[in-house]
């Protein structure tokens, strides 16, 4: 029956957008290597305007412990520096008359559990919406004209659905806390 596909379907849909956020949110923990992607919350006031750094500088990691960013116009360079700084990521940004390198600082046991928690946290928040994609599911198919058998076997495919991607999550995270811990 066409409304439970597209329950399933939806349904599926929802649990993927969950797995692409949790992605999103990954990137944005620091995991000890240098990345462009650790600058990518820094906004310049680029005359008046609030503007991403990634669209005053080409940002590049010239080895994993160094963030370079070359500022498309020169007089750009304290801006960027205040820029960096405001955005209270813990880096020293230094610059050269040319460029700002930033030395990314090695993380401390201490502050790598302090990650892994996060991490942990944002992969327990995606688990919860996954869940509860799949209750809305049950329910909108509980609600259709379809037949009994039907409900069953459509309710079995949403807990397949949520038991696959509760591990996609499981397997992030391992990966994640493998390149937090690892120094």
């Amino acid at each position: 029956m066409e409304d439970i596909d597209f329950i399933i379907d939806s349904t599926e849909e929802l649990m993927n957008n969950a797995i692409i956020h949790l992605e999103n949110e990954f990137k944005n923990i620091r995991a000890g290597k240098a990345s462009p992607a650790m600058l990518m919350g820094v906004k310049v006031d680029y005359y008046g305007t609030l503007t991403p750094i990634s669209q005053v500088a080409n940002l590049n990691t010239p080895d994993a412990r160094t963030i370079m960013v070359q500022p498309w116009e020169k007089k750009l360079i304290p801006e960027i520096e205040k820029a960096i700084l405001i955005a209270n990521l813990g880096f020293n940004p230094m610059n050269n008359g040319e460029n700002i390198i930033i030395n990314v600082p090695v993380l401390t046991e201490e502050r790598r559990r302090e990650l892994v928690k996060q991490a942990k946290a944002v992969a327990e928040d995606t688990k919860v919406g996954i869940r509860n994609d799949r209750r809305n599911a049950m329910n909108d198919i509980k609600k259709t004209d379809a037949s009994e058998d039907m409900k069953k076997n459509a309710e079995v495919d949403i807990q397949d659905l949520t038991d696959k991607f509760i591990k996609i999550v499981d397997e992030h995270f391992n990966i994640k806390e493998k390149e937090i811990m690892t120094v």
